[in-house]
């Protein structure tokens, strides 16, 4: 019998239109000024005005912080601390994309206790407890709202991880109005970062248990099935709110059981190149899955089929060689970059980023093959 811990967020609410009803979740909570994450571009969009209208409605002040921005620097993250402390917010939501629910679940913490972010970086470094937190994706792909961890760019280029069950929040609010309307793009990138985050859940060698195969088999068909109708069909509120679901069950499984070198690589493209995550995980992929298949061959021949339907009952080795080259077709298909070149990556970078992946060690531990700075570089070399 396998042992296993499992942890996720307590409370999920999916309904259209459901962050209007954050504030009086949040008032729930005993909640009276709320510190509210996002960015400029959902503001000005109008996609926070729901629950900022809630939270008029259920009596809740609210400080709003917009400053957000990709991949968040350390300088960003306590700055809004310090907006939220000299404010007295007694609690923290956030409507946004991962960067700004990665924010909040940080602030939440850091306003909470006592410990400097340098303390709290790496793995159950948390101490102590956190604010109220509520957060509602605008995007179907980190997860943030059922994951323990958040992601802070140190220095240059750097990105760092805090992992602490800390950082999961009170309720995960689905609303696919927030996504209806998302680019083409957008909607296509953090669609296969969740994808991402199934198959290295499923095929991670540290803390792969049975709750979380079931979650990332049942994502990896929600997102398989919707993305393109997400991509080419903007409007469709089944296809956006499938999708949402699916990167929701990605994140409880990755959180769970971790991702692996396909994020390990991913990283330093975002952190020098400014990539967005879900894109950089879209350009190493297929190479990733190739250098992997040596022994990771039977789990992606199992998820083949459910990703792409027409593997469904081949040998072994051509279900999983299709899973690879599936998504090596799909990128195209739905009009992404697929080459690190096209990003503006040349060959005199790949020392640098392959160095930069190695010291991912958090992530690259739960590779099913050892990764090498040899083998980085090669998929780098691949991958341009």
């Amino acid at each position: 019998m396998t042992a296993f811990t499992f942890q996720t967020t307590p409370s999920i609410l999916s309904e259209v239109g459901a962050t209007g009803k954050i504030g009086a979740i949040m008032a729930e909570a005993g909640c009276r000024k709320v510190f509210f994450v996002t960015d400029g571009g959902i503001l000005d969009l109008g996609l926070a005005q729901t629950a900022l209208d809630g939270f008029s409605a259920a009596g809740i002040e609210t400080i709003v912080f917009s400053d957000v921005v990709a991949d968040p620097p350390e300088a960003m993250i306590l700055s809004a601390v310090e907006m939220a402390r000299k404010a007295g917010c007694d609690g923290v939501a956030s409507v946004g994309g991962g960067s700004s629910l990665d924010t909040a679940k940080l602030v939440a913490v850091l306003l909470s206790g006592q410990q400097p972010i340098a303390d709290i970086y790496g793995v159950g470094k948390v101490k102590g407890g956190r604010m109220p937190l509520v957060l509602a994706p605008t995007t179907a792909g980190t997860g943030s709202e059922v994951t323990p961890i958040a992601i802070v760019t140190t220095g240059e280029a750097e990105k760092k991880g805090v992992v602490a069950p800390q950082l999961l929040p009170d309720w995960a609010i689905l609303d696919a109005e927030l996504t209806v309307g998302l680019p083409a793009h957008v909607t296509a990138a953090t669609g296969i970062d969740a994808m991402v985050h199934a198959i290295e859940a499923f095929t991670s060698v540290h803390k792969k248990n049975p709750v979380s195969d079931c979650l990332a088999r049942e994502a990896l068909a929600l997102l398989g099935a919707n993305i393109r109708t997400a991509c080419f069909e903007p409007e469709n509120r089944q296809a956006r709110g499938d999708m949402l679901l699916g990167s929701l069950l990605a994140g409880m499984a990755f959180a769970n059981a971790p991702v692996a070198a396909v994020h390990a690589l991913a990283y330093p493209l975002g952190g020098h190149f400014h990539v967005p995550h879900g894109l950089s995980n879209a350009l190493v992929l297929p190479h990733v899955l190739n250098f992997n298949m040596p022994e990771a061959q039977a789990h992606y021949a199992a998820l083949g089929p459910i990703v792409f339907p027409d593997l469904a009952g081949r040998p072994e080795a051509e279900a999983a060689n299709g899973l690879v080259e599936g998504f090596r077709k799909l990128g195209p298909e739905l009009g992404m970059k697929t080459r690190l070149r096209d990003v503006g990556v040349s060959h005199n970078n790949l020392p640098k980023l392959a160095e930069d992946a190695m010291k991912q060690e958090r992530l690259l531990v739960n590779n099913p093959r050892k990764m090498t700075y040899e083998a980085a570089l090669a998929i780098y070399e691949k991958a341009l």
